[in-house]
């Protein structure tokens, strides 16, 4: 079947390869990576020219700044990435480690331990840089990956599929263990959806409407990464220098992607004190902003807003602004509106910051930092392949422990029950 049918066996092959990976030593693993980080660093011609073709065309078709941005890979980023590949070298190696275990009254020995998924499946939308991710990841912790990266890549992703393939086979493994399907266009992503048998689990990244997708349709296990219409909330006891700083960072500071904060929220005690200059200072960083009434009245550099500023994930230099009368209104506000991504509050009351920790239902909640620290490689995970914004398996970024589940090894001596 597999001969007749290109497309399960891709599947079949990276099934096949992640077997022999699932044994691999952690010495192999990280020689591959290490393979993996040089290849890049010695392709960076050869990635950004593919690189170039793509931006070119997602121009031509019409692709938002926020999706080119994150399309875009230049040497800096690649060295990154390479940078990171060498991170994830340096993380410890889940697989086989013991997560609790316990010696019976009648003697069997039992110990719960890490195990790779198997093959895992990602779906992402113009973001290259998770192909290198996800490899990285996929191979430290034991399993085979099956990508489709989208048509706005294509280009890219081949070209960085095929140097990690050849670099992991130079280290002596087998190269098959990172497929791309992206040649199988749309319906290759529909497949993958329907792959049960062939991948272990399914990651989607992108667009709220591809993750919606991807969780309706899937009869693969998904874990749900989630938009981000992230939060910043201004207490009354905010410092003026440190909310105008974390503010702008967290809206500014690379506006496309999920960790950004789309609303700001300020206590009304704050306000007078503090709108006008944040206002200020936003806009001066190109921020168009759309905000309540009484946000409006106190700083002229704010537009009318309506229910959709505080439901979308604009991924672009706009932002949301609302005067909140208190710390319950801000949290309601949040419950409402939020993907349950990221949020954060600015203050420098005790009871507050710990009532908002303890309130706020998201992946992660903040106190006195910026938004933009929901990151893999901020939290020390080397890389991630998403941040997972459900509740079961993982949430928040997920590194390589988030990439294995665990089986029980039970060791007896003739016991019976």
């Amino acid at each position: 079947m597999h001969a007749q049918d290109p497309f399960l066996a891709k599947l079949g092959d990276a099934r096949l390869a992640a077997k022999k990976l699932a044994n691999a030593t952690t010495t192999q693993k990280d020689a591959a990576l290490e393979a993996i980080a040089a290849a890049i660093e010695q392709g960076v011609d050869e990635i950004v020219a593919a690189n170039a073709q793509d931006l070119e065309r997602g121009r031509e078709s019409g692709l938002g700044e926020g999706l080119l941005d994150r399309l875009k890979l230049d040497e800096a980023r690649l060295r990154g990435l390479a940078g990171a590949v060498r991170e994830v070298v340096a993380l410890p190696d889940p697989v086989g480690q013991v997560v609790r275990g316990s010696t019976l009254a009648n003697g069997i020995a039992i110990s719960q331990v890490r195990v790779p998924f198997g093959v895992i499946g990602a779906i992402y939308e113009a973001r290259p840089n998770v192909t290198v991710d996800i490899a990285a990841l996929a191979l430290k912790s034991g399993n085979g990956a099956v990508l489709r990266g989208g048509t706005a890549a294509e280009r890219t992703n081949a070209v960085l599929v095929a140097l990690i393939q050849r670099a992991v086979g130079s280290a002596g493994l087998d190269g098959e263990a990172i497929q791309t399907v992206d040649e199988f266009g749309r319906e290759g992503a529909s497949r993958l959806m329907r792959a049960r048998g062939y991948v272990d689990v399914l990651i989607p990244r992108g667009s709220a409407g591809l993750i919606s997708t991807v969780v309706q349709e899937s009869t693969v296990p998904v874990i749900e990464t989630g938009s981000g219409i992230v939060h910043v909330f201004v207490d009354a006891s905010a410092d003026e220098e440190t909310a105008v700083e974390i503010v702008k960072n967290s809206k500014t500071h690379r506006p496309s992607v999920c960790n950004a904060a789309e609303t700001l929220l300020v206590h009304r005690d704050a306000a007078d004190r503090l709108l006008p200059r944040l206002a200020s200072e936003l806009v001066g960083e190109g921020v168009l902003l759309s905000g309540d009434e009484a946000a409006r009245a106190l700083a002229g550099e704010i537009s009318a807003a309506g229910e959709e500023t505080w439901s979308t994930e604009h991924l672009a230099l706009e932002m949301g602004v609302r005067v909140v009368d208190s710390l319950d209104e801000a949290l309601e506000h949040i419950e409402r509106y939020s993907t349950r991504h990221t949020e954060a509050i600015v203050t420098r009351d005790y009871a507050n910051a710990e009532r908002f920790l303890a309130e706020v239902d998201s992946a992660a909640v903040m106190v006195n930092a910026s938004t933009r620290f929901t990151d893999g490689g901020e939290f020390g995970f080397g890389a991630e392949v998403g941040i997972s914004t459900q509740k079961l398996h993982a949430r928040g970024p997920m590194g390589l422990q988030e990439l294995t589940s665990t089986k029980w090894l039970v060791r007896g001596s003739g016991q019976i029950r």
